[in-house]
């Protein structure tokens, strides 16, 4: 899931982050690289909390949906890629039983965007879940 950040600089400040589709979630740093990357972890672990409490994972949404907002006037904006499966809360091998033509058409549409089965799987049960609460 690629979560939008924006990133805010005041003078004689580190960078700040905003996590606008995690309430709660923010980070800094004191360059750009290390902004994002410390945006990563605080979103992995922000999520990674969220899991252990049994809440929702939030969906990410379009930065065009935050960009209006005024409390983001001036931020620069950067995507965070956040694999669910990656993430340490406990996973568990399960065996299911899918059509060979679904599965075939998953492990194409994972590869073909760097990912792997398990968390295709996982973020379209996470995002389906999330939209049909």
């Amino acid at each position: 899931m690629k979560y939008p950040i924006v990133i805010h600089k005041d003078n004689d400040t580190d960078f700040g982050v905003t996590v606008p589709d995690v309430p709660g979630c923010f980070s800094a740093g004191t360059t750009l690289e290390e902004t994002i990357e410390m945006a990563h972890e605080a979103i992995e672990c922000h999520l990674e909390g969220m899991l252990m409490d049994g809440e929702a994972i939030p969906l990410p949404s379009a930065i065009e949906t935050h960009h209006q907002n005024q409390d983001y006037a001036g931020g620069i904006w950067a995507l965070v890629d956040i694999d669910l499966s990656k993430l340490s809360v406990k996973s568990r091998r399960v065996n299911i039983t899918i059509p060979e033509r679904l599965l075939n058409a998953v492990d194409h549409y994972a590869k073909k965007h760097g990912e792997s089965r398990s968390g295709l799987l996982a973020q379209a049960v996470t995002e389906y879940m999330a939209t049909h609460r």
